[in-house]
Parts: structure tokens; C-alpha cells; sequence
């Protein structure tokens, strides 16, 4: 078997990391404002949040915003909305969960920037979900599941060396098969902090794809179980080994580019794409590493736009067969008023599908028709019943439309399995008695092209946690 170089230089790798260390340089402590009482005046608790953004910005070592410090009520809080966006952005960019507090509460609650050398630390942070689904398929048995079960740990070595990890337990018994649980690390990674446009990060990591991919705790997304297009085209939860960097380059942009572990073809599958060719860490093969990278912005009051991309060589484990596999996602999120809205769209080719599928066929006794494109996208809206800010619970109808085929294209002489062509329309409602706790109900139209083998519609009820 002909020898492949190498898609990534180790050696350069190293040179590069030791010139970051040489970077390093002691941040300067802050001390924090104290909270503002939820009894002070509109003006009191306005100020205090503009200190608590001018803090943040020192800490970051960022120039404090353009624009006059003056201004209306109203004229301020656009200021102070646009920069928590960024803000947010900054510390979103580190991807260490955190609970979602309210909206203007989370600038203090979110994932924190290095600290100031001299800061003193207390307990390891820690974090963690749950969610039990109730799922009944017409026509089939009501299933009550204990789907996940999720702890999170963290430790500072140092203000500029952290660690965070993810321990999932899914479907409560783990007896060493899927069909009773399993049991991953979904993230292990250490961080190391050089300054806010460009840091370090090396473990187990999770694919910066879409929206869900890294935020996926149950109160983040409408809905009993995750989007179908955030299952079958991005294969969530996805992770593995690898290394990289991130940071935020000011303005409302922040991006990851990490080296990952690729995805095994011989997993790839005609009904659910690359998800069966996840190797999530587990004596990964890295004779050629995939390139991964997202970039987000986040500059205008309540809008999200971010794009992001998967490329990889995939055929390690057959000779003289190397299919590429190539990824590419724009998402959106906007929050108009009382409305929220979101939406998605994914598509992935693999190369070389027709031997890839002649391949499985002489290993396995079966044709996995395996496309050479999927595609899938969704759009969604919600919208809040109880006034904002007036209440601590939210009660959110919401409609999510679903487009997702992984037998978009084919490769010449495969035929395309309509059963796989399908479209998903989900109506519920998700009730939030805490911003942090979310009970829901959906009931989802399934549709496929088939005329023989249909998918029958389900009801799906939820409970969902996250601290």
C-alpha cells in the first residue's frame, strides 16, 4: 500500500506552541462590583451593569467602547446590549459550559476570561445536565427514557491553564453495549490562555459544527429531542482528540480551528450518513488528522450568524481508498421582540462513495449505499407569551420545519433510498418555571418518499436541566 504523507507537520506544530508561550504575560486583578439589589431604581442597576462591562473589558484588556457615556435610558441600554453580545461572544469562545441565567445576569454568571494572576481560587468549577424523554410513536410501545445524564469538572492549574471535562452517562445502564447505555467523555481538554485573539486547546474536543454541536445542554433548543438535521447530516454529539486554537478578533468575531481525529468510512451508513463513523476518541486513527473551524458574530444586539466547515480523509482503513469527506454549515439566530427565531443549514459530501460502497459490500455481505451528498436544513420560530423581565418563567409555543435527506446524491450506478428523503414538522411548547429548567411537549409530522416503508408520527414529552 502506497504511503501517504502526513497531512500536518508534529514538528512544526511544537515550534508554534513554543513561540505562544513566549507571549505570555501576568493579567492585572479586578475587583468586582458587587450586584446590583433587584428592588434598586432602573438607574442604579444600569450603572452597576455598565461597571460590570468596563470590568470585563480590563480584564480582557479590550479599549472600552466608542460612543458617548451619556445618553437616554434607552440610548444606554442598545450600548450595554451590544457589548454584553460581544462580550458573551468572548467568553462563549472558551466553550466552557455554564448555566443560562438571564439575559443580563449572564455576564457575570458565563464562563469568565483568565483571571488576574494574583486571584485567589476556591472550589473546581463544576456543571452538569439531565433529561428524560417520554417518546410514543404511533402505532408502537411508549417509551420512558432517562436519555442523559451529564456531570462537568473543571480545574485551574494556573490564571492561564485550565481543564474542563464532560462525563455523560446515556439511557441510565451502562452494561457494556449500546442497546443498555453508554458511557463517554464527550470533552477533556486543557486550555492554555495567551491573549484574547489567539489561545490554546488540546484534548478531547468537540467539533465547533453548528448550533448544537457545541451547546446542546436541553433548556438551549426547542424541543423534546434535538433537530434531526443536528443528528443524521451533523452527527451530535461529535467529538474526538485533537488540538488547536481560538480567540476573539474583536468586532463581534470570535472562531476555533482545531486538528481532529477523522470520521472512519467504514462506519458511513445510507440511513444515518457519517454518524456510525465517529471514532470519539477511542484509539483514534490520525494517519491523516481533519481540519475543523468555525467562525461566529455576534456584533448586533440579539443576532447569531456563524458558519463552520469539516475536511478529512476517511479510508484508513482500507488499502488503495482514501474517500474525503467535507462539511459545511452556515446557522442563524435572531431575537425580535417577543419572537425567536433560528435556523440551519447543512451539507457534506464524500468522495469516491461508488468503490467505498463495493468495498462494505466485499467485507460485509451488504451495500451500504452510501451517498455522495446529504444535505438537510431548518427553520424555526418561538414566541415568549409571559412579558420579559417581569417574570422569572417563560411559557414558548414554537414551529421548527426539517428538510433532511443523506441520499441527496449519489454516485453513478447507486440508486437513491427515498425511505431517507424526509421532512419533519414539529409544534410544541417548552414552559421554563426557571430559566435553567425546561419542560416540554411536541408532536412531530414525519414524512419520507417512500410509498412503502412510512415513518410514523410521534408525541414526545420532556423534562431538562442544566446548573
Amino acid at each position: 500500500m502506497k504511503r501517504r504523507a502526513p497531512c500536518f507537520s508534529f514538528h512544526r506544530f511544537v515550534f508554534f506552541l513554543l513561540g505562544l508561550a513566549l507571549w505570555l504575560s501576568p493579567a492585572h486583578s479586578q475587583q468586582s462590583p458587587s450586584p446590583p439589589s433587584p428592588a434598586a431604581p432602573a438607574e442604579e442597576r444600569l450603572a452597576t451593569l455598565e461597571q460590570r462591562v468596563l470590568q470585563l473589558e480590563r480584564q480582557w484588556r479590550l479599549r472600552p467602547a466608542e460612543g458617548s457615556p451619556g445618553g437616554t435610558l434607552e440610548e444606554r441600554l442598545e450600548r450595554l446590549e451590544s457589548r454584553v453580545a460581544e462580550l458573551s461572544a468572548r467568553t462563549q469562545a472558551a466553550n466552557i459550559p455554564a448555566p443560562a441565567p438571564a439575559a443580563q445576569e449572564q455576564l457575570v454568571s458565563a464562563p469568565s476570561p483568565p483571571p488576574a494572576e494574583n486571584e485567589a481560587m476556591t472550589t473546581p468549577p463544576y456543571s452538569g445536565y439531565m433529561e428524560m424523554h417520554l417518546n410514543q410513536a404511533s402505532g408502537q410501545p411508549t417509551i420512558l427514557d432517562f436519555h442523559r445524564f451529564v456531570l462537568l469538572f473543571g480545574h485551574s492549574f494556573s490564571p492561564r491553564i485550565k481543564f474542563w471535562s464532560e462525563v455523560e452517562v446515556e439511557h441510565a445502564l451502562v452494561e457494556g453495549g449500546e442497546e443498555s447505555g453508554e458511557l463517554e467523555i464527550e470533552q477533556a481538554f486543557l486550555d492554555f490562555f495567551v491573549k484574547p485573539e489567539i489561545n490554546f486547546r488540546a484534548g478531547i474536543l468537540l467539533a465547533p459544527i453548528g448550533i448544537l454541536n457545541e451547546r446542546h445542554e436541553p433548556p438551549a433548543f426547542y424541543g423534546v429531542e434535538r433537530p434531526f438535521v443536528d443528528t443524521l447530516i451533523i452527527p451530535t454529539t461529535w467529538f474526538d482528540a485533537g488540538f488547536g486554537i481560538y480567540g476573539d478578533l474583536g468586532r463581534g468575531f470570535t472562531y476555533k480551528l482545531y486538528a481532529m481525529a477523522p470520521p472512519d468510512a467504514a462506519g458511513f451508513s445510507a440511513g444515518e450518513g457519517i454518524r456510525g463513523g465517529r471514532q470519539s476518541g477511542l484509539f483514534s486513527v490520525v494517519s491523516d488528522l481533519g481540519v475543523t473551524g468555525r467562525v461566529e458574530y455576534r456584533g448586533v444586539p440579539r443576532l447569531t450568524l456563524g458558519t463552520s466547515f469539516f475536511v478529512a480523509n476517511t479510508g484508513f482503513r482500507f488499502q488503495n481508498l482514501d474517500p474525503r469527506l467535507g462539511l459545511f454549515e452556515f446557522d442563524g439566530r435572531y431575537r425580535f421582540r417577543r419572537f425567536d427565531f433560528r435556523g440551519q443549514f447543512a451539507q457534506l459530501w464524500v468522495s469516491r462513495t461508488a468503490e467505498l460502497n463495493r468495498a462494505l459490500l466485499q467485507q460485509t455481505g451488504v451495500n451500504p449505499n452510501i451517498a455522495k451528498s446529504s444535505l438537510g436544513y431548518y427553520l424555526e420560530a418561538a414566541y415568549h407569551l409571559l412579558p420579559p423581565g417581569r417574570v422569572e418563567a417563560d411559557l414558548a409555543p414554537f414551529f421548527r420545519l426539517e428538510r433532511f435527506n443523506t441520499q441527496h446524491r449519489m454516485a453513478p450506478g447507486f440508486q437513491p433510498l427515498p425511505q431517507f428523503d424526509r421532512t419533519a414538522y414539529t409544534l410544541g411548547i417548552s414552559y421554563r418555571p426557571h430559566p435553567d429548567v425546561a419542560l416540554k411537549l411536541d408532536y412531530q409530522f414525519l414524512r419520507n418518499r417512500s410509498d412503502v416503508i412510512p415513518i410514523p408520527n410521534r408525541f414526545n414529552l420532556g423534562i431538562g436541566w442544566w446548573f
